[in-house]
């Protein structure tokens, strides 16, 4: 369970999917955390990603060049 302090803010929805979502009585709030928090966690993967790609290419030109480190200690 979160135990961060919340804050009151004001979103614009879809007014279609708002009136769905209050038929079927989504907490909107918990709903728009959600996805906020998929959203934020989706661009921090995207910047690490940015920021590391020119180790992790490195990486894979030398895993194809050369095979992985450990490969003739593999017993499968």
């Amino acid at each position: 369970m979160n135990t961060q302090p919340r804050k009151p803010t004001n979103l614009s929805l879809d007014a279609a999917l708002l009136a769905e979502a209050r038929t079927l009585n989504v907490n909107l709030s918990r709903a728009a955390e959600e996805g906020v928090r998929d959203a934020v966690r989706a661009a921090k993967a995207a910047q690490w990603m940015a920021e590391n790609a020119d180790a992790l290419e490195s990486s894979n030109a030398y895993v194809a060049e050369k095979g992985l480190p450990l490969d003739p200690y593999r017993q499968f």
